[in-house]
């Protein structure tokens, strides 16, 4: 005999997801990006200056990485179908992975024309670089305190976060290459520059491609250890044991558990099962903070009868 039981966490709702409370945000930070990489496009044609070309460069990958969330952020709120039962909700994770696709292409090509400007340097106008260096060092204070309050609530938002304040740093290397060339007559120190926003860019590029790739392959969550969950649920009257444990992510914030569960036969016959059912809901919810959890309780012995596949 199955019993088996589908245990929703009150007030949870797969239509909004953590970076879909927040869409205001990240519409405000793309436009603002927009701005700053218009400027500093003609600014270094103005100038002649590569960190300038570099910084657009890597805001207009970072607006992009924002423009990606906010889309995920919309179609993440379309309801759940037949077809799609968790919605839309896992196109948040896609769009950081192509966002950290996209960031480690644009510090590639970085690193490159670094370092053949170091090879070849340019003229560069250092008084213009200066001018849309403040500019963009600006507009990237405004992302930063725009995205700072909501940055720890989605993979995407940590994400967008992180993007803008890197740019404020490279916004600040620009100005500094600026004051060098001005004061020294050094233009190596625009090349120096943009091989330093390379190196910064990458090391990003690989962190959020890989927490994207752990929710893609549906491994367990940060900080989750299955043998605890697992330790808690035999723990519980009636329970002789649990098998076909699985934690994954769906998306940021939403956590997801399944189970099957072997409890006394009696369970079955004296009406136990959906009290039982309850003890694990609240003992997942309040231990380990996973609201959305399925189990199927099942009598010893039952296990012989499943596809090897489970374990």
């Amino acid at each position: 005999m199955h019993y088996w039981g589908d245990l929703m966490g009150h007030g949870h709702d797969h239509g909004v997801t953590a970076t879909g409370r927040h869409r205001r945000v990240l519409a405000l930070v793309v436009c603002v990006s927009a701005v700053i990489f218009a400027v500093e496009v003609v600014g270094a044609w103005v100038t002649g200056s590569l960190a300038l070309l570099a910084d657009a460069g890597h805001v207009l990958a970072d607006a992009g990485g924002v423009a990606l969330a906010l889309g995920a952020a919309l179609l993440a709120a379309r309801p759940a179908s037949g077809h799609r039962t968790f919605g839309w909700a896992r196109a948040e994770i896609l769009a950081a992975a192509v966002n950290g696709l996209v960031l480690a292409g644009m510090g590639v090509y970085i690193l490159v024309e670094g370092v053949r400007r170091m090879v070849e340097p340019a003229e560069v106008e250092a008084g213009g670089m200066a001018v849309f260096g403040v500019v963009g060092l600006v507009g990237n204070l405004v992302g930063v305190a725009l995205l700072y309050r909501a940055r720890t609530a989605s993979l995407n938002l940590r994400g967008a976060f992180l993007e803008v304040a890197t740019d404020t740093l490279t916004s600040v290397g620009v100005l500094v290459a600026a004051a060098v060339i001005a004061l020294t007559g050094f233009t190596r120190a625009d090349a120096i520059v943009s091989v330093l926003i390379g190196l910064i860019v990458a090391p990003r590029a690989v962190k959020l491609l890989r927490e994207a790739a752990h929710i893609l392959l549906e491994a367990a969550p940060a900080g989750v250890d299955l043998a605890e969950i697992r330790a808690h649920i035999t723990g519980l009257d009636h329970v002789q044991g649990v098998h076909d444990l699985h934690v994954h992510t769906v998306t940021s914030g939403l956590p997801v558990l399944t189970a099957h569960v072997v409890v006394d036969a009696s369970c079955f016959h004296d009406g136990h099962a959906p009290q039982l059912l309850d003890e694990l809901q609240a003992c997942l919810a309040g231990h380990f903070d996973v609201e959305h959890s399925t189990f199927q309780l099942e009598p010893a012995g039952h296990a012989d009868h499943e596809y090897a596949t489970h374990h």
